[in-house]
């Protein structure tokens, strides 16, 4: 089981990656967003929107760990969900205003978790059982990877 303080920092990290998404795709043009690079099958924007897709799932899984008694999350593919015209052609700027909101009802909901709800578990049909504690630290990761990934594709692309 993760310490208070390891939450806290990934609650930290959870709530920070909005901005830091932002950061990563201040000032591209609509070209920079749609080129691949090729080392990668996505492009930047589709990873943005990636991110709260996969964002949005989790918020809502842990709500249903939070509601029921070990439910059976479904998954998703999120290669499809990547070539679908919303995470293919949508301006970032609206998935960033989301998940600003999303992450400020996540934090409020992680930070207002008791000691016995972070065992709290499902069960995932590709990952087995699940709990919200190793969920927080799974995501609280995602974000950073992708953070990491966007300007990995943005050096690829350029030729670096």
């Amino acid at each position: 089981m993760t310490t208070p303080e390891q939450r806290a920092a990934d609650i930290a990290r959870i709530a920070a990656l909005p901005e830091a998404l932002a950061a990563a795709v201040a000032g591209l043009s609509d070209a920079q967003l749609d080129r691949p690079a090729d080392d990668d099958p996505w492009t930047v924007r589709q990873v943005v929107h990636h991110v709260a897709d996969s964002h949005m799932n989790a918020f809502i899984r842990m709500k249903l760990m939070l509601t029921e008694q070990h439910p059976t999350l479904k998954p998703y593919d999120q290669d499809a969900w990547a070539l679908l015209a919303d995470t293919r052609s949508t301006p970032v700027d609206a998935t960033l205003v989301l998940l600003r909101g999303l992450h400020a009802r996540w934090v409020t909901l992680l930070e207002s978790l008791r000691e016995e709800d972070w065992g709290r578990s499902a069960h995932h049909p590709e990952s087995g059982t699940v709990t919200i504690d190793g969920m927080l630290r799974t995501y609280a990761q995602h974000g950073k990877d992708h953070v990491a990934q966007i300007r990995h594709i943005q050096q690829r692309a350029a030729g670096g």
